[in-house]
C-alpha cells in the first residue's frame, strides 16, 4: 500500500515554479464518504455511493435546466495532491512513467474529472453517483457529458492539417 507523499523507487520530484494565479474560482464543494486518499477509489463507479455536489451562491443559479441531463462531467481541484512529480511509478506495474502519461492525481495542476450520473437535484445540491474524490473537494466546474452531444459539423478534408 502506498503511504501519503511517499516517493517510490525511480520516481522523480522537482521543485515546481512559483505559482501564478490563473483566476480559478471554486464554485462549490463535493461531499463524499472518503476522508483519506488511501480509501478513496481510483475511478468512480456508476453504482458507487450517492455523493453531493453543493454549489455556492451566486453559482447555484447556473444549475437551471441541469435536470435535462443524465450524465455530467465534474471538474474539481485535487487539493491534497502532490504537485512535484514528473516521473511516477504506479504500484500496479512497478514501471516508471511520465506524469502526463498517467491518470494519477499527482500533477502540476491537480484537476480531477469524473463523469457522474445525476440522481436528483435539491436546490443548489446535486446528488450524483460516480465520483472518486475526497470529502470537501473544491468544485471547479460542471458540464453536461460531451458524449451526449452531436458534433456541430462533420469534419472536412484539411480541417486537421498541421503546418503549411
Amino acid at each position: 500500500m502506498v503511504r501519503e507523499n511517499e516517493i517510490r523507487d525511480r520516481e522523480v520530484a522537482v521543485a515546481p515554479p512559483v505559482a501564478s494565479d490563473a483566476g480559478l474560482v471554486f464554485i462549490g464543494r463535493i461531499r463524499t464518504p472518503w476522508t483519506s486518499r488511501l480509501t478513496c477509489p481510483r475511478q468512480g463507479r456508476a453504482d458507487g455511493p450517492l455523493c453531493r455536489i453543493e454549489l455556492f451562491e451566486p453559482w447555484d443559479a447556473a444549475l437551471a435546466g441541469i435536470e435535462r441531463f443524465e450524465r455530467l462531467e465534474v471538474l474539481y481541484w485535487l487539493h491534497q495532491s502532490r504537485r512535484d512529480l514528473v516521473l511516477q511509478s504506479p504500484a500496479s506495474d512497478g514501471q516508471t512513467h511520465g506524469t502526463f502519461a498517467l491518470r494519477s492525481p499527482v500533477r502540476p495542476n491537480p484537476i480531477g474529472t469524473s463523469i457522474v450520473t445525476l440522481a436528483a437535484r435539491e436546490g443548489a445540491v446535486l446528488l450524483v453517483r460516480g465520483l472518486d474524490c475526497l470529502d470537501e473537494t473544491p468544485l471547479l466546474d460542471l458540464k453536461p457529458d460531451r458524449t451526449l452531444f452531436t458534433p456541430i459539423a462533420p469534419a472536412q478534408p484539411g480541417d486537421f492539417e498541421v503546418g503549411g
